[in-house]
């Protein structure tokens, strides 16, 4: 299905306060539809939180949170126009996936059609009568990802939505979301698994005490925010230094790896080039770029001291 009429998450200076602490700062930014868009945080930062107040289970005390300029409770059907899984182990545990289903669907005047629809989807299909309860931690999120999808929205929220699953799991549920976002809907996701945030996000929001640190693409953050360098092995690391400093290079040595040096601000060919003229044996050149990890956390580290 490709959608017609695509919405987008709006927070406009959106704060939640609990008593004395302010969970979430002033966040104005928007989710746009067509890419999955990551939401980024440390543990207490305010994701969940501000998850919620899309959803309408928390009331902001100021600021809005609009789906499609209206607040949840203004939607008509809301489960036809925001699907979301923010914890997946919140299902009755006597119920069956298939029931737990139909009574998503029922409440949301969706066929019943659909349920065998999204078992199928979700790779439910052979054990849809079973109890939730007997779900591994895997299939309750599988089950989650169903129930958010059950009303065919425009927009889905999902948190955290890779815990518990296999490694083929995590694969099937990064290639649904981009094939969400291909259609045109909204897709916005947390996660703790930076790895898998960089495989799976096309533009990133990231938050820390509250507040907004970054908006932009995953490329630009990464770009912007991490550095590169080039990995040499050589049994000859004093000779390989020197040839390198006479080019106007410098060499830091690689823990733990006494036949290492990292060089920066040059390209393996360089190094190649220069080694080979000097007459200097290299066992390898690699060309090394900080992860999203690495970024992320030097971002909410320099945010921490800054507080």
């Amino acid at each position: 299905m490709v959608l017609s009429s695509p919405l987008s998450l709006q927070a406009h200076a959106l704060t939640k306060r609990h008593g004395a602490i302010t969970a979430v700062d002033g966040l104005s930014f928007e989710v746009r539809p067509g890419v999955v868009t990551g939401f980024l945080g440390p543990n207490g930062a305010g994701k969940s939180t501000t998850l919620r107040m899309f959803l309408g289970l928390d009331r902001p005390s100021s600021g809005a949170a609009t789906i499609g300029g209206l607040r949840a409770a203004e939607l008509p059907n809301p489960a036809r126009v925001v699907g979301a899984m923010l914890d997946a182990r919140s299902v009755h545990p006597r119920r069956s996936a298939g029931d737990h289903l139909w009574a998503t669907a029922r409440a949301a005047g969706i066929r019943r059609s659909r349920v065998d629809e999204m078992l199928e989807t979700v790779g439910l299909a052979d054990v849809g009568s079973r109890p939730a309860g007997a779900f591994s931690l895997g299939m309750k999120q599988r089950l989650g990802i169903a129930t958010a999808l059950i009303g065919d929205p425009g927009i889905v929220i999902f948190d955290e939505p890779l815990n518990g699953l296999d490694p083929e799991g995590i694969r099937w549920a990064r290639a649904l979301m981009r094939e969400l976002a291909a259609e045109g809907r909204t897709v916005l996701f947390s996660s703790h698994l930076m790895g898998e945030m960089e495989l799976t996000a096309d533009h990133l929001i990231v938050i820390h005490r509250g507040t907004l640190l970054a908006d932009e693409s995953l490329p630009a953050f990464i770009a912007s925010r991490t550095t590169s360098w080039v990995r040499v092995r050589t049994p000859d690391v004093a000779g390989l230094s020197g040839v390198l400093a006479r080019a106007g290079l410098s060499t830091t040595p690689t823990p733990g790896q006494p036949e290492a040096l990292r060089v920066r601000d040059t390209s393996p060919d360089q190094v190649d080039h220069l080694a080979a003229t000097a007459g200097v044996e290299v066992s390898e050149l690699t060309l090394v770029r900080d992860s999203l990890e690495d970024a992320f956390l030097r971002m909410t580290a320099l945010d921490r001291k800054a507080a």
